[in-house]
């Protein structure tokens, strides 16, 4: 798909627990973001519609927070979100960047985890992948897998 970045890894555990880990505030918490960054907030109304908010703060106490929009919920499948809106009332945000798709697929005796980022355009994703999409995300891909192992 035009401008778009994916990692996708298969992981041994179910898909009702990685889908637990992106739905539910304390486990969100764990992961998300690479170490030594912290996600210190996590609001999520998970439901297609619902918004979300996610602080996500840096070693020297640099913050980055995030709020967008549930576009498609579908449990223990998928999670559609975008930050072109800012709250569940669809305000625009000022520069959209991203939508996320999360899918979760059966896969032997684990779960086929795929993530997606959509960007607006092509400077967009250039500059998520320039951020260090490949290595952040998959650090903490590696925290989901190490939460989910119970390590």
């Amino acid at each position: 798909m035009k401008h778009e970045l994916m990692l996708t890894r298969l992981i041994a555990a179910p898909r009702a627990a990685l889908y637990r880990a992106w739905t539910e505030p304390e486990l969100l918490k764990q992961w998300f973001t690479p170490r030594p960054w912290t996600t210190p907030v996590v609001e999520l109304d998970v439901r297609s519609g619902g918004a979300n908010y996610i602080l996500m703060r840096g070693p020297d106490g640099e913050e980055f927070p995030n709020r967008g929009v549930y576009l498609e919920v579908v449990p223990n499948e998928r999670l559609v979100f975008t930050d072109a809106y800012v709250n569940s009332a669809w305000e625009p945000a000022e520069k959209p960047f991203m939508t996320g798709i999360i899918t979760f697929a059966d896969e032997g005796a684990g779960t086929r985890y795929t993530a997606r980022a959509l960007h607006w355009s092509e400077a967009d994703r250039a500059t998520h992948e320039q951020m260090g999409f490949h290595e952040g995300w998959g650090k903490a891909t590696d925290q989901l897998e190490a939460l989910l192992r119970g390590a």
